[in-house]
């Protein structure tokens, strides 16, 4: 029987995730709790798998379209940290887009809100760890993001 290649064996899964930012506030969406994976949990404004022949900015204009209902205008990458060995996350920053964000996905979110940058510490977060890496462009920023 053949082993698989390690070059198999260590592939992770693509995925794109939004991180929206407005008048120096950050949204986020709560996971619905029946979600597989990281239920009832707070998560970045809009986030998914990066589809074949798709490069990871047009998954996350993809994903903040169909979760959101918002038209991408720019979406900076930026570094993300997070412990799950099986994902290769592209994170961006998404500071202008058209449309007011709603629940476009419901049968995913249950609720989406706007916070505070100080608020996020004390959310249960699907990534903890990730709070360095969404923290870290919105210090230094303007209040009228």
């Amino acid at each position: 029987m053949q082993q698989p290649s390690s070059q198999a064996a260590e592939a992770k899964i693509p995925i794109s995730v939004a991180l929206l930012v407005r008048d120096g506030l950050v949204l986020l969406v709560h996971r619905h709790p029946s979600r597989r994976w990281y239920p009832d949990c707070w998560s970045f404004s809009a986030g998914g798998h990066v589809e074949a022949g798709e490069l990871p900015e047009q998954a996350v204009v993809r994903e903040c379209r169909e979760e959101l209902g918002v038209h991408v205008h720019d979406a900076v990458p930026i570094p993300m940290t997070i412990s799950d060995p099986t994902l290769d996350v592209h994170a961006f920053l998404v500071t202008r887009w058209d449309g007011e964000p709603v629940n476009a996905a419901p049968e995913e979110h249950d609720d989406l809100r706007w916070f505070l940058p100080s608020e996020l510490p004390y959310l249960k977060l699907g990534h903890p760890e990730s709070l360095p890496s969404i923290l870290s462009p919105l210090a230094g920023r303007r209040p009228d993001w």
